[in-house]
């Protein structure tokens, strides 16, 4: 099946289905994603939430959404997601329903859901080939608590549950957990890792995962002011380097098959990405940890070496 693929920011779909107004901190990479998303998506959708930063957007009677919004605990949203899918199959099937008004069932959450919490429903509507869009928005940590470690803090960063200290000078010890590839186990149709800086691979990610039913990822990385001590002017900037440093890997996968959509010509150095983040200072003052930053750089470069993509 041919895809109508953009070519360059100007294609962008000029729709905007979340309005502005939001009470998300000012610079949040995850809004500017979901944003992204939804002139994708359309608004025949309903967004089945789990509880995390995004609960706050929509505030009884105010939504920023132009479509319909179901909220949940973190745990259940496949759950809900299941029984919204059930619910309109069973209207299109009575007749009830017109096929031309259908809806896509989108799960919205961050990553303390998806890679913790709601890692076992998920596993279980992924296994049922559930019809479904999944928007993981990472910022990498417990965003809306107070910036707890999750299964996404990545090795060395600093948290409200990890701060670093003379015990623990490096901050989280424990590596981020693989999504894409936990996922990728299950053999869904389609896998997808997305930037808010790189929206026409964002949109084009979208139109190809159009054409294929059944679980569909995508996991955002979302810089995030508060939590990653930055300003917020920096957020594109910071996606820019996670990119350009080859931390965020833009890659997809259809039915397991990995290829990676956007490579650096040239890599820059990690440390080019953790200076910029106050969750990392610790790394660099008052005494410089060369054996964490040497180990974190070998974390990149082992990824990139392993598929070949490291010259």
């Amino acid at each position: 099946m041919g895809i109508e693929r953009i070519k360059s920011i100007k294609d962008l779909p000029p729709e905007e289905n979340v309005f502005s107004g939001t009470p998300a901190c000012a610079g949040c990479g995850a809004l500017l994603s979901l944003r992204l998303t939804l002139k994708a998506l359309g608004r025949k959708i309903v967004i089945v939430n789990a509880a995390g930063c995004f609960t706050l957007l929509t505030i009884y009677p105010y939504t920023p959404f132009a479509n319909s919004w179901l909220y949940t605990a973190m745990a259940s949203a496949p759950a809900g997601a299941q029984g919204v899918r059930d619910a309109l199959d069973i209207l299109l099937e009575k007749g009830r329903l017109d096929p031309e008004e259908d809806l896509k069932v989108v799960v919205l959450t961050g990553d303390g859901a998806a890679y913790d919490i709601g890692l076992a429903s998920t596993s279980g509507a992924i296994y049922r080939n559930l019809d479904f869009y999944y928007l993981c928005y990472d910022n990498e940590a417990y965003g809306n608590t107070g910036f707890q470690r999750s299964g996404a803090t990545p090795f060395g960063s600093g948290t409200g549950t990890t701060p670093p200290g003379s015990v623990r000078p490096t901050g989280t010890e424990l590596p981020k957990k693989d999504l894409f590839e936990i996922w990728r186990s299950h053999k869904p149709p389609y896998l997808a890792t997305i930037s808010p800086a790189y929206p026409v691979d964002l949109i084009n990610k979208f139109k190809k995962a159009e054409q294929y039913k059944g679980p569909k990822l995508f996991i955002a990385l979302s810089p995030c002011p508060p939590g990653w001590a930055t300003d917020p002017s920096y957020t594109v900037k910071l996606a820019k380097l996670a990119v350009g440093t080859g931390v965020w890997a833009l890659k997809e996968a259809v039915y397991g098959e990995v290829s990676h959509t956007i490579v650096p010509k040239k890599f820059k150095p990690v440390e080019e990405y953790l200076k910029e983040q106050g969750r990392f200072a610790h790394l660099f003052k008052p005494v410089r940890q060369e054996e964490t930053l040497k180990k974190m750089q070998e974390m990149v470069d082992d990824y990139w070496k392993r598929h070949q993509l490291l010259l």
